[in-house]
């Protein structure tokens, strides 16, 4: 981090600090393996340290393709002619790639979750810690907020979207509550919201509404759709022995990494000994378990302590 820092203009430095801390960076860098003239897709580009350190490794000849679906990421572009920036959601990776004249790459980078960035700045509306319109998108472009999800989603759908998303213990206790109080009040901001469902707040409320958002925010930006969508991408556009390495943020986004490069699909099952064993996965793992940010990490940058990072190689003889 030192060294990439060294390289940057002083305001360059400043910019991309108070934007995002870059999670796993050189264990992340190190697992792809990064050939100098190679094609490389950061899919989540944020303050752009990740992208950075691959470019630091890359040749002349080298290319790095930058996505972030949020606008603000665009402010940390470096002037380098071998990035090409797409504002598009990582879901969109193999269109716009074609678009661009590449069908294949070396090696595909994500880092998950929302980016220090978006929880600090307070009217986007992602943090707990501030009092702001119920927004959460990651896209300005699209319409669907938060305040539109605690408004029209069913009872059911909310017992559903809280309980698999944020894991919230007393998810349809709260699911009712939400029903209630919005025929009775507005709940359109932060502080609305917590008001209107005080009463059933369980454990530490800090805790609480931090699982009670995070469903929201994966609902609100479809982030589980979109990175399923990313992994069956991933097998057709890396050539052999290329990699993809996915830093993940919470045990939803890991299983899913997880059994997709294990097995090339979602679902974990075992082969059956009568009808035969599963088709085989097209990709390698590389991390039979994830690797994890070390002390010093954990201790500079808290948000780190739940990243996982994991990494798999395109098989040649699949």
């Amino acid at each position: 981090m030192e060294e990439e820092n060294q390289q940057l203009p002083n305001n360059q430095k400043d910019a991309e600090a108070g934007y995002h801390v870059p999670v796993l960076l050189n264990e992340s860098i190190d697992a792809l393996s990064i050939q100098p003239d190679g094609v490389y897709v950061d899919c989540t580009f944020g303050g752009g340290g990740h992208s950075r350190a691959i470019l630091q490794r890359l040749g002349q000849k080298g290319k790095l393709v930058a996505f972030d679906q949020d606008d603000d990421a665009r402010k940390n572009l470096p002037d380098d002619e071998r990035v090409i920036f797409i504002p598009q959601n990582f879901r969109h990776l193999q269109r716009f790639l074609r678009l661009h004249k590449i069908t294949k790459v070396e090696g595909i980078l994500a880092d998950l979750g929302v980016s220090s960035h978006q929880f600090d700045e307070a009217g986007r509306g992602f943090s707990t810690r501030f009092d702001a319109d119920l927004d959460m998108r990651m896209d300005q472009r699209q319409t669907i907020t938060a305040a539109a999800i605690l408004k029209t989603f069913t009872e059911s759908q909310l017992h559903k979207m809280l309980e698999q998303y944020g894991e919230v213990t007393n998810a349809k206790t709260l699911a009712k509550t939400i029903v209630q109080q919005r025929a009775l009040t507005s709940i359109k901001t932060i502080n609305e919201f917590k008001q209107a469902v005080q009463s059933v707040v369980k454990g530490n409320p800090q805790k609480y509404f931090a699982q009670v958002f995070q469903a929201l925010r994966i609902e609100v930006n479809d982030e589980l759709g979109a990175l399923k969508e990313l992994l069956q991408q991933i097998p057709a556009l890396l050539k052999p022995g290329g990699r993809a390495a996915i830093i993940t943020f919470h045990s939803l986004e890991d299983r899913l990494v997880k059994n997709f490069f294990k097995a090339g699909s979602f679902t974990d099952t075992e082969a059956d000994d009568i009808y035969g064993g599963r088709p085989e996965s097209p990709l390698l793992v590389i991390t039979k378990k994830p690797i994890l940010p070390g002390t010093a990490e954990t201790k500079q940058n808290k948000r780190s302590r739940s990243a996982k990072l994991r990494v798999a190689e395109r098989k040649s003889d699949v």
